[in-house]
C-alpha cells in the first residue's frame, strides 16, 4: 500500500527537534510520496534541502502563499519567476486567496494569483489552490483563463458540494485532510457526494491534525486516519482509497 501526501509543510521550524524520524514515521506508515508546497522566500532555502535529501520521496513546489502577499509581493513574485526559471520543481503553489484573516490585502491577492496561474500555463505545472473564505473570487479568476488548460489541487477543500463540482468541472483534484474526520464539520456529507476518482489526500503538516490526534502537531504519517475515514465513508477499504488517491495524485503531478 501507497499513500501521497500532496500537501505538507515539513520545512517549517515545528519539526526542526525531529525531522529525520517523523519522516520516517510516514515511511512506515506507507506514506512514500510527500509534495512540499512553499509559502515565500524565508521558506525556500529549508524546503529544497530538506526535498534535496529525499530526492526519491519529498519533492518541492514554488509558489507565494496568500497569506504571506503584502506590500512587497512583487518582490517576492519575482523571486518565485526566478527560481521557477532555474530548477525544477513539480507545482506551482500555494496560491490563491484567503479572506479569512485579512481582507485588505484582498486585491493584492487576487493580482498575484492571477500572476502565478500564468506561471503555471508557461512551466506546464500543476497549481494548488488555497481557498479559503474566497471561493466566489477564485472561480472569477479561473474563469479569465477558462480556456486555457490550467490542473492542480483545491487544498483544503472546505466547500459545498456545489463548488466541489465546479472545481472538478474546471480541471482540478478535491484536497482531503484531516477535517474530515472533525465531527462538526459537516465535509464528510460533501465529500460522500464526491466520486473517489476526484479526490486526493493531503495532511497540510503541521496544521489540522485529524482525530485521533487532533490538537497535536500533524505530521505525514497522520495521513493513514485520512484515508481509513474516506474508506468508512465510500464504504471500501483502505487498499482501494489508497490506490485510488495515488493514482490521482500521480495524475495530477505527472510523478
Amino acid at each position: 500500500m501507497d499513500l501521497t501526501d500532496t500537501h505538507s509543510h515539513l520545512y517549517l521550524p515545528q519539526f526542526d527537534e525531529d525531522r529525520n524520524s517523523m519522516i520516517e514515521r510516514a515511511f512506515q506508515n506507507h506514506v512514500s510520496k510527500i509534495y512540499l508546497p512553499n509559502i515565500d522566500s524565508s521558506t525556500i532555502k529549508p524546503m529544497l534541502q530538506l526535498a534535496e535529501a529525499f530526492p526519491e520521496n519529498i519533492f518541492p513546489l514554488m509558489g507565494l502563499h496568500p497569506s504571506s502577499v503584502k506590500e512587497n509581493f512583487r518582490e517576492e513574485l519575482k523571486v518565485v519567476k526566478e527560481w521557477l526559471d532555474k530548477k525544477i520543481f513539480h507545482g506551482i503553489g500555494e496560491i490563491g486567496i484567503d479572506l479569512y484573516w485579512d481582507k485588505n490585502q484582498k486585491e493584492r491577492q487576487i493580482i498575484a494569483f492571477r500572476e502565478q496561474l500564468t506561471y503555471s500555463l508557461k512551466y506546464k505545472l500543476p497549481v494548488i489552490i488555497h481557498a479559503r473564505n474566497s471561493f466566489d473570487e477564485i472561480f472569477m479568476v479561473l474563469e479569465e483563463l477558462s480556456d486555457k488548460k490550467l490542473s492542480g489541487i483545491f487544498h483544503s477543500f472546505t466547500g459545498n458540494i456545489k463548488q466541489a463540482k465546479k472545481a472538478i468541472d474546471s480541471g482540478f483534484k478535491i484536497g482531503i485532510n484531516g477535517i474530515v474526520t472533525f465531527k462538526n464539520s459537516g465535509l464528510s456529507e460533501v465529500v460522500k457526494e464526491i466520486e473517489l476518482e476526484n479526490i486526493v489526500l493531503e495532511t497540510d503538516s503541521p496544521y489540522l491534525s485529524p482525530v485521533p490526534k487532533r490538537g497535536k502537531r500533524n505530521e505525514s504519517s497522520y495521513l493513514i486516519y485520512i484515508g481509513e475515514k474516506l474508506a468508512e465513508i465510500f464504504s471500501t477499504d483502505m487498499d482501494t482509497v489508497a490506490r485510488i488517491t495515488s493514482q490521482n495524485a500521480k495524475q495530477v503531478f505527472n510523478n
